[in-house]
C-alpha cells in the first residue's frame, strides 16, 4: 500500500464517518417532523420486521406532521401499532388508510436529555475519526520499517493524515452546534 492509497483510504473512511454521524443527527428527534425518525421503528410484515419505509409511504404533511400511507389495506393498524409502542412517544391517528402522526413540542427537561445524546454521538464519532487516523499512522510506520518510504515521507504523510482528522473533527462539531441549536429552539 503507497502513501497515496493511506491518505485516500483514511479520507474515504472519514467522509463515511461524517455521513453516518448526520444519519444518526437525523434520528433524534427536534420538535420539527422528519421522516427519516420513524426509520427505525420496525413493523412485523408476513412473518419478518421491516422499517415502515419499506412497508408505507412515508412524508410530510407540514413542518410538525409526518403521513404515513400504508401500500396494503390491513397494515395500518399494524403500523399504527409500532409507531405507538416504539420509544419515540408518538401517537399516530388513522383517517381512513391515512396515518397522521404529529411531532408533540419537546419540554425543557427532555431538549437537555436531547443535546446530552448529541453530544455524546458526537463524540463517538470524534472516537472514530481519532482510530482512523491512528490506522492510517500505523500503516505509514509499518511502510517506513519495511524501507519502502522515507522518515520525511512519513512525517509529511502523517502531517496530512492529521490535517485531515482535525477537519473532520471540526465537522462534527459544527454539526453538533447546529443540531443543538435546532434542539433548543423554541
Amino acid at each position: 500500500m503507497s502513501i497515496a492509497e493511506i491518505k485516500q483510504t483514511a479520507e474515504h473512511k472519514m467522509a463515511r464517518t461524517i455521513e453516518t454521524f448526520k444519519t444518526e443527527l437525523q434520528k433524534i428527534r427536534t420538535g420539527r417532523a422528519h421522516p427519516g425518525i420513524l426509520d427505525q421503528v420496525h413493523v412485523e410484515y408476513y412473518g419478518s420486521e421491516l422499517p415502515i419505509s419499506q412497508v408505507a409511504n412515508v412524508s410530510l404533511l407540514d413542518a410538525r406532521t409526518i403521513s404515513v400511507q400504508p401500500w396494503e389495506k390491513g397494515m395500518g393498524p399494524k403500523i399504527e401499532r409500532a409507531i405507538r409502542e416504539s420509544s419515540l412517544g408518538l401517537n399516530p391517528s388513522a383517517q381512513g388508510d391515512l396515518l397522521r402522526v404529529p411531532m408533540p413540542p419537546l419540554t425543557e427537561e427532555r431538549r437537555k436529555e436531547l443535546t446530552k445524546v448529541v453530544r455524546h454521538a458526537g463524540e463517538e464519532a470524534k472516537v472514530a475519526a481519532r482510530n482512523l487516523r491512528r490506522d492510517a499512522n500505523e500503516h505509514l510506520k509499518r511502510l517506513l520499517k519495511d524501507k519502502q518510504i522515507a522518515e520525511d515521507d512519513e512525517r509529511r504523510a502523517q502531517d496530512e493524515v492529521q490535517r485531515l482528522t482535525d477537519r473532520t473533527v471540526a465537522e462534527v462539531d459544527r454539526l453538533v452546534h447546529a443540531k443543538e441549536a435546532d434542539i433548543l429552539a423554541v
